[in-house]
């Protein structure tokens, strides 16, 4: 289907989850049964990418392979590596082991993840070497200081919200989070910003959802599952057609 080429997913789920207030990190939490992070897994075993490499927070890959892939019969997960710190140490943790020659970075918090996603995804890296999941912004966006006073309103006809997956040629951004990994300062909030600052390459920005949210607070947790009920009834209804 892609020409002899192969496809590599790494998953991250070795945060904390603070913001949700709980004392179980966030990838672990229930949803409609499930631990969260079992949903996006499961869209990448379903589709064409050959191979996942899961992230999990350190001391917790046994636990992983075991009540995750084991469990929930994830196919296609020839590795569990631990992560570190912070997103970008275990961005780079995980590339070590990608062995595609194009890489879909995702956030195992973002559950909402479809195979159309994925597709669209791989077909765009193909042509572009770059290619970022994302949709517009459908509110006003306001600058402002430190005093809170508004400083600027940028245009939101050019402005963008980012999700994940975010695709590049392997050896790209392995690159470019080789040379970031040698900074004394890091600052950077996705994959994108390193290959845009590390490399002179161009990054592209492709269709998402809306639906594809991150889990972030709780008030996440219950639209998510208003989501997946959404869905189960649209194939439902479908079935019902046939």
């Amino acid at each position: 289907m892609y020409r002899g080429q192969t496809f590599s997913a790494v998953v991250l789920a070795a945060g904390s989850g603070k913001r949700m207030g709980t004392s179980v990190a966030k990838q672990y939490l229930p949803l409609l049964g499930k631990p969260l992070m079992v949903y996006s897994l499961e869209a990448f075993a379903k589709s064409p990418v050959d191979e996942i490499i899961l992230v999990a927070a350190p001391g917790e890959t046994a636990y992983c392979r075991q009540q995750i892939v084991e469990k929930y019969g994830i196919e296609k997960m020839p590795r569990i590596v631990e992560g570190g710190q912070e997103r970008y140490d275990s961005v780079y943790a995980g590339l070590q082991s990608v062995t595609g020659n194009y890489v879909l970075i995702h956030d195992s918090a973002r559950a909402f993840l479809t195979e159309e996603i994925i597709f669209r995804a791989m077909d765009a890296v193909l042509g572009c070497g770059a290619a970022v999941v994302a949709m517009p912004v459908k509110d006003t966006i306001k600058e402002a200081g430190a005093d809170g006073i508004v400083s600027g309103t940028p245009d939101r006809s050019r402005l963008w919200s980012v999700q994940t997956p975010q695709c590049f040629e392997t050896e790209l951004v392995r690159g470019a989070y080789g040379k970031l990994m040698g900074q004394e300062e890091i600052r950077v909030t996705d994959d994108a910003m390193v290959v845009e600052q590390m490399t002179a390459h161009p990054v592209r920005l492709i269709e998402g959802s809306y639906e594809n949210i991150k889990v972030t607070t709780p008030d996440d947790l219950l639209l998510g599952e208003a989501i997946l009920k959404r869905r189960e009834m649209t194939v439902k209804r479908e079935e019902k057609k046939v």
